[in-house]
């Protein structure tokens, strides 16, 4: 990560700029940006459901989720975030928030009253245009999300999940090769497939049998990226993503 530029702009600059090409005074006002930083435990909820934040969570490190609860207490987790993702922008414009978001390992956040999201837009027009594309690209995941857990068999499901976080880490520079960090339990992993934990150890063993995945603790490692796209009926598309 380069020294210049502190934590929440490298990230804010790096994922835009997968998409779109920033002016040097755009980046500038970016990196003026205040911003508060906090870190929290795994399993701590950072947005609740009913809550009226005044301000966006910006991800700097770990991996946090979307979930909602069933009266009856169970868990789905509906989207998993990735650093350099705001998984609350949408409190920008919607008063009451109708998620909950809560972090799956530890994690640094940095947080941006809204206030002062609303006066960047008014100085720098040009850069909501980014920030709507967030967004709308939360959107299209849920929506793969959806037919993800109805219709694709367990196999599909987890291999298609493992697709989508390699192309999302490698836009802001975590992946190594074709391997990155997945902090995430086989129970949360199950919560986001609609699977029970004990079907998704099956099915990470028989993709790690048929050489689709290597993992070494948290670390996956994908050593035929071809076959695991087929395994999940992988098109990025809806990633929309400039370069993937």
């Amino acid at each position: 990560m380069p020294t210049a530029l502190p934590p929440h702009t490298y990230l804010m600059i790096r994922k835009i700029e997968s998409n779109y090409t920033l002016t040097s005074e755009e980046k500038l006002t970016l990196q003026k940006l205040p911003v508060q930083t906090v870190d929290v435990k795994p399993g701590q909820d950072i947005v609740k459901m009913g809550d009226q934040p005044t301000q966006c969570c910006l991800l700097l490190e770990g991996f946090s989720c979307v979930y909602k609860l069933t009266l009856e207490g169970k868990r789905q987790i509906m989207a998993l975030h990735i650093p350099g993702d705001m998984p609350d922008l949408q409190s920008l414009h919607l008063q009451v928030i109708d998620i909950n978001i809560a972090s799956l390992s530890p994690c640094k956040l940095g947080f941006i009253q809204h206030r002062d999201l609303h006066l960047l837009f008014e100085q720098h027009p040009r850069l909501i245009t980014p920030f709507w594309h967030e967004t709308l690209v939360d959107a299209s995941i849920f929506r793969e999300w959806l037919l993800n857990v109805g219709q694709r068999e367990g196999y599909s499901r987890i291999a298609h999940v493992i697709c989508e976080l390699l192309l999302r880490l490698k836009a802001v520079g975590l992946v190594e090769g074709n391997s990155f960090h997945m902090p995430i339990s086989q129970a949360e992993l199950a919560d986001a497939t609609g699977m029970t934990p004990v079907h998704v150890n099956r099915v990470l063993q028989s993709l790690r049998n048929n050489g689709l995945i290597h993992t070494n603790r948290r670390q996956i490692i994908i050593p035929d990226w071809q076959k695991l796209q087929e395994a999940g009926e992988f098109d990025s598309l809806y990633l929309h993503l400039k370069n993937d």
